[in-house]
């Protein structure tokens, strides 16, 4: 405003400074009194008027044109001003004179305006019943194409112009009946609807080990998570601020998040709000039991050719599987609509809290469902009938291995069973008969109203009911009951399902899986009812299952049969992992019972009387000495490098070594087993089955021993075992009390073997102190007749030698078989070298006679040991020294050096003398001393002395 007055001031100040300048012109002229003065000043008047003048005709020059313009336009406006004024007078008078003539004619213009406004109301009128008119057919295409949110705002105006605007058109009054009753029924498609887009798009089958399906599941199903579950976005980042609009011009369903809201939205705009909320509750169940339905047909459907009755659960898998990833999706539908239904609420809409449900309710029916559906699959209604009680724990102190053969009370008289049907062809093909015709009979095993309930038909089960169905559904159902006690924060922090599946586990399943796996392990351990003997070790399995299990030695029916027991509780400790201490307290009290059934069997075998009296090798067995030294002998450690243990360099030993300790097991054994008046009477096993038997249980229990102690290395204590490790692990942790057991267990079936190895051991080479002791004590030796046959003990005791080898050799292992006949020659070879001090006297025909029992029996051990038994040869030349006088035996010892031991000479020696009565005593002392003195000064002498 400043700047406007300073434009508007400049003019008249620049006028006023002219004038000042012309007035001081002429009071100078005027009061000057020199004319000099004035003709100066009016010179400089002149030559600046002069100089203003030509400026003045310069800018008019430059300036012609514009000039020129400017009074052109200035007379054509003054122009248009002026017929403007003309123009607005004769207008003022115009108006002026209609004004006049108007008040002359006012109740006719009232009238025509009243007819006009009439006109206008009639035309909106018949343009509003044409409208109406057509919203049926808009409605039935806007519903057509699922556009509920324009359709429901269509009827909804349709109505309130119909009941309001247009409520005296009598011609409208059947199409008003007819949206009326549309509008009514509107909500009701709407909440179908909803239901439609909760439960029926669901339907996304994920069928990955059904026949013909291909295995992508994982990958889509890491997308949807991803996604936030079964490609629906999380309900919590959806944005609900913004207001809800409807595309026409796109198909609603491809959102299916948008399209809740739309449907939603709608219910509201009909004010059905609660009736809709009510709907989506009570529908909840029977939608869920529907899914059930339609699932469990589509796997029956899609495996109807290829039913594998073998692993019906898997298919049971399947149908869990997918009930879950639907179920998921039910579930985040439901938060979408809840999401919009709090939205309508938050936005001031007056709704009652009690018509509404929550996600609460949503999860409860779900775990009602499955619930249900779990009782029928898991058989719940027929095995809770029968529960049977698991044992809970396993708290068996250290044990000593030698308190299993402590004497037991006498056993009645046993009486053996000819023969059994039990494993005949045709007894097994009625067995597979009955069980097959049994394998996929579901008819009469449901309950009818359970059934009803899911809406399921009995043909509609895809597998048997089984209590063991829980072992290939327990990981994926804990999985889902862990995300529902996520989503709904359960106070006591157990849900439902889970409560129902801790109860079914503890109180049905392990009670089951202990009553099966007893029953089955007591039918292969029972006592035979008609001659009262364990049929555990009596058994054993067929070459087919001894390929089946990779190994070339028969094996006891029983142990398999344990072993395959204990195998399913291994594979149940890994299906059900939150009860992998009670499968190994099972596999524990498994372990105990069968463990004393064992012991129990091998104390039958080797007491050989009413008073429990033992077997000679049975007790040296046992006897810690014997049993310590016999383990460090070369043969046994060779065995445990056979069994995969590294053989250390300091324990391999030469041939001199060998023979050192082999002669030293033979010392042990000759001063244990020989006297000068007693021979071994009962004290052997005579029955070789017997021998069989116990093979066969070594070989079992190794054979198992070695399966536990894999089983018992793979476990990992609860206590020390880190995530990684628990991680790595194939099985989960465990109580390390329990772990001990079990090592423990392990250990007392390792040990049982390899006594039952000892065992056999011994007894053969007790078997040859039976026959060969009577060799020379009751044998004669001096018969004037020469009997080209070898001993009768001799021939027993190679007749028996064979026996053994025929069993052993099928039932041992070829390094077993070669440690129980090792060494056995110069045993031999020893026992009758020893025998000698035992002879009265003897002749050339009673030495060629033991030179035929040394040959007969090196005969026999070679065909079976496969090799020249060089020891025997020493032992016929030994004997072969009674051909020579022992003065020359003593000039050989003196000249070549000795070749057996100073008390082998002198016992040679002594049986010289007893052979030749002639002989005095004097003579066989000095003999002795020249043997004495011959013997010792030898560098062989010295040694074998």
């Amino acid at each position: 405003m400043e700047n406007n007055g300073e434009k508007n001031v400049k003019p008249a100040a620049k006028g006023r400074e002219t004038s000042e300048f012309l007035m001081a012109i002429v009071r100078t002229l005027s009061t000057s009194a020199d004319f000099e003065q004035r003709e100066k000043e009016k010179a400089r008047i002149e030559k600046t008027f002069t100089q203003s003048d030509k400026k003045l005709v310069e800018l008019v020059s430059e300036n012609y044109q514009d000039l020129t313009q400017i009074t052109q336009d200035f007379s054509t406006i003054s122009k248009s001003v002026n017929d403007a004024r003309e123009k607005i007078k004769k207008i003022k008078d115009d108006l002026s004179s209609c004004k006049t003539l108007l008040h002359c004619k006012r109740d006719e213009l009232r009238r025509l305006w009243i007819e006009g406004v009439e006109q206008k109301t009639m035309v909106a009128m018949l343009e509003q019943i044409e409208q109406i008119k057509e919203v049926p057919t808009k409605l039935d295409n806007l519903l057509l194409k699922k556009h509920y949110l324009h359709g429901t705002e269509l009827v909804v105006n349709a109505v309130a112009k119909l009941e309001n605007q247009l409520a005296g058109v009598e011609a409208l009054r059947d199409l008003k009946a007819e949206l009326i009753t549309r509008k009514e029924q509107l909500h009701e498609v709407l909440i179908e609807e909803l239901n439609k887009q909760i439960y029926i798009k669901a339907q996304t089958p994920n069928f990955s080990s059904l026949p013909g399906k291909k295995t992508g599941s994982l990958s889509k199903q890491d997308t949807l998570k991803r996604k936030g579950g079964n490609g629906v976005p999380p309900p919590e980042r959806m944005e609900f601020g913004k207001e809800v609009k409807e595309d026409l011009n796109s198909n609603p369903e491809d959102d299916p998040t948008h399209f809740i809201a739309i449907l939603v939205e709608s219910l509201y705009m009909l004010r059905k709000i609660p009736e809709a909320a009510e709907g989506l509750k009570i529908r909840i169940q029977p939608e869920l039991s529907a899914i059930i339905a339609r699932t469990s047909q589509y796997i029956l459907e899609s495996t109807s050719n290829q039913m594998d009755a073998s692993n019906q659960s898997q298919y049971l898998l399947d149908l869990l599987e997918n009930i879950f990833y639907q179920f998921r999706f039910v579930a985040n539908m439901h938060k979408v609509v809840l999401r919009n239904l709090h939205r309508i609420i938050v936005s001031g809409v007056p709704v009652r809290q009690e018509c509404l449900y929550d996600m609460t309710d949503v999860w409860s029916k779900i775990q009602a469902v499955v619930e249900l559906l779990l009782r029928e699959y898991l058989d719940v209604e027929n095995t809770s009938a029968s529960r049977q009680r698991a044992p809970t724990s396993f708290d068996e102190p250290s044990t000593d291995i030698n308190s299993f053969f402590a004497k037991k009370r006498p056993a009645k008289p046993k009486k053996m069973a000819l023969f059994r049907f039990d494993a005949s062809i045709h007894a097994i093909s009625t067995n597979s008969y009955v069980d097959d015709s049994r394998a996929f009979d579901t008819g009469d095993l449901f309950s009818s109203s359970l059934l009803a309930e899911m809406g399921l038909e009995k043909n509609q089960m895809v597998c048997k009911p089984s209590v063991y169905n829980i072992t290939a559904i327990f990981k994926p159902l804990e999985a889902f009951i862990r995300e529902i006690e996520d989503a709904i924060a359960c106070q006591d922090g157990t849900s439902s399902l889970q409560a129902f599946v801790t109860d079914f586990v503890q109180n049905i399943f392990l009670g089951h899986v202990h009553y099966t796996v007893s029953t089955s392990i007591g039918s292969a351990t029972k006592v035979d009812e008609e001659d009262e003997s364990f049929d555990a070790l009596r058994h054993v399995v067929d070459h087919k299952t001894q390929k089946e299990l990779g190994v070339n030695r028969p094996l006891l029916t029983s142990t398999v049969t344990v072993d395959k027991n204990l195998q399913e509780l291994r594979e149940l400790m890994q299906d059900l992992p939150d009860y992998a201490d009670q499968f190994l307290n099972m596999i524990c009290n498994t372990l105990k019972e069968y463990r004393d059934t064992c012991h129990s069997a091998y104390r039958e075998i080797v007491q050989y009387d009413s008073d429990e009296r033992r077997v000679i090798s049975a007790m040296w067995a046992k006897d810690e000495d014997i049993s310590r030294f016999l383990r460090s002998l070369p043969s046994w450690r060779s065995l445990q490098v056979s069994q995969g243990q590294e053989l250390a360099s300091e324990d391999v030993c030469s041939e001199e070594e060998i023979k050192a300790l082999n002669s030293k097991e033979a010392q042990i054994l000759i001063s244990n087993l020989t006297s000068s008046d007693g021979l071994i009477q009962q004290e052997i096993i005579t029955d070789v089955t017997q021998m069989r038997t116990i093979a066969n249980v070594h070989e079992s229990l190794e054979w198992f021993s070695n399966r536990m102690k894999d089983f018992s290395n793979g476990l990992s204590a609860r206590s020390t075992a880190t995530a990684a490790e628990s991680a790595a692990s194939e099985y989960p942790p465990v109580s390390e009390k329990t772990l001990g057991s079990l090592r423990n267990l392990v250990k007392d079936f390792q040990d049982l073997a390899e006594i039952c190895l000892l065992l056999l051991h011994l007894e053969v080479r007790v078997h040859c102190f039976y026959f060969l002791l009577p060799v020379a004590k009751q044998s004669n030796y001096a018969g004037p007749i020469d009997d080209l046959d070898p001993d009768s003990n001799v021939l027993k005791l190679n007749k028996d030698l064979t026996s053994m080898e025929e069993v052993l050799q099928q039932s041992l292992q070829p390094k077993k078989f070669k440690y129980i006949f090792e060494s056995l020659g110069f045993l031999v070879a020893s026992i009758l070298m020893n025998s000698i001090q035992y002879m009265k006297k003897i002749n050339e025909n009673g030495i060629k006679k033991m030179c035929r029992n040394l040959f007969a029996i090196q005969q026999n051990l070679t065909n079976i040991t496969m090799s020249r038994e060089s020891d025997l040869d020493h032992a016929r030349q030994y004997y072969e020294l009674l051909y020579i006088n022992p003065d020359d035996v003593i000039t050989m010892i003196a000249e070549k050096g000795s070749q057996y031991t100073f008390q082998e000479y002198t016992e040679l020696v002594k049986l010289h003398h007893r052979s030749h009565p002639a002989l005095s005593p004097s003579q066989l002392e000095q003999r002795m001393q020249k043997l004495k003195d011959v013997f010792f000064k030898t560098p062989n002498g010295e040694c074998d002395s």
